[in-house]
């Protein structure tokens, strides 16, 4: 165990319902039975993030400290923790703990886990120079990836990572991806990776050569074609990945599927969904969400990285600039993943 009385703390908070992200000391809490505590290299900014600074009544009260994308290294170990060392470099995502008793728990599916924790949600987040965990939601970071690299995977890389190895489209199937900001550039980095013919959808001809620098082989520009029209007449998808905020695309989505094809949505804004039924059952088609991915999905898809070179791209703000940050983010003009570096 390490521990340091004279060091001092500092997380980004939310202290009252609309109140601006602002950074204040904070005592470190000691890792009990089980835990780690982490110091904090580099923290991402998610799309789920906004819902947390914004919630006027969290689960935990306030202050609310957000952020479930972290990457540090292991500072001190609590009680019974075994496999882990001080000093190991490790990532912690949005599987933030698990019941290790139900159902889900049992057959391995523990991010589905019913009494699942979430940092930044169930506890204090990542948003901060040090974090305590239990100790089995951490993964390890190999080596190629620094700490601003590694952070995203906790849930923009693992997200993505699973929802195309895990969607039946195989080798050289023709895979599309609406959206290309925090999980869609990742996405397409992943699905050219994997050897899918990928197809990148976006807003704007300017984004077209950035596309295809990740890999995309197609670019349809949904300002000039109707997305579903434009992969009909490539000869349809296997796969399509939405990775948007908006559901509104969706419906006409359905038409860019290959019969049996999969429309798997990672990315919603919580709005209802409504899609023509007939679309789906004559052409046996599928509509399904997927959420995350389990810590030793998390080490796959960063040594599948490594190996491919898919990199996320991230602009690194100090984390006395968390609300400029997040600002940016709300804004549409982050590229692409903003990560908080408490150091700094």
């Amino acid at each position: 165990m390490t521990q340091d009385a004279n060091r001092i703390h500092r997380a980004a908070q939310v202290a009252e319902p609309g109140a601006a992200v602002q950074v204040v000391p904070m005592r470190e809490r000691p890792p009990g039975v089980g835990e780690v505590r982490i110091d904090v290299e580099a923290t991402g900014i998610c799309g789920a993030d906004i819902g947390t600074v914004r919630n006027p009544a969290p689960a935990t009260g306030f202050p609310v400290t957000p952020g479930h994308e972290v990457a540090g290294v292991i500072a001190e170990l609590g009680p019974q923790v075994q496999g882990r060392e001080v000093g190991e470099r490790v990532t912690v995502g949005w599987f933030g703990g698990s019941c290790g008793h139900c159902s889900a728990c049992r057959t391995g599916d523990v991010v589905h886990c019913p009494e699942r924790k979430v940092p930044g949600l169930s506890y204090t987040g990542g948003w901060s120079s040090t974090l305590t965990v239990p100790a089995a939601t951490l993964a390890r970071i190999p080596e190629g990836l620094s700490a601003a690299e590694a952070a995203p995977f906790g849930c923009a890389g693992v997200t993505t990572f699973n929802a195309l190895r895990h969607s039946g489209a195989g080798p050289g199937d023709r895979v599309a991806v609406l959206g290309i900001g925090g999980l869609g550039h990742l996405a397409v980095q992943f699905a050219a990776a994997m050897g899918f013919e990928t197809v990148a959808i976006g807003r704007g001809e300017q984004k077209r050569p950035f596309a295809e620098e990740l890999g995309a082989r197609h670019y349809v520009d949904t300002e000039r074609q109707e997305p579903g029209a434009a992969l009909r007449e490539l000869g349809g998808a296997r796969l399509i990945l939405s990775t948007a905020s908006s559901s509104r695309p969706l419906a006409e989505l359905l038409d860019g599927l290959t019969p049996h094809g999969r429309l798997t949505v990672v990315g919603f804004d919580g709005s209802p969904l409504e899609l023509p039924v007939a679309k789906i059952v004559m052409g046996a088609r599928s509509v399904t969400g997927h959420l995350t991915g389990s810590p030793a999905d998390t080490e796959q898809a960063m040594r599948f990285a490594v190996a491919t070179g898919v990199r996320p791209q991230v602009q690194t703000v100090p984390l006395d600039e968390a609300q400029q940050a997040l600002d940016t983010q709300q804004e549409g003009k982050a590229r692409f993943r903003m990560v908080l570096i408490p150091g700094v």
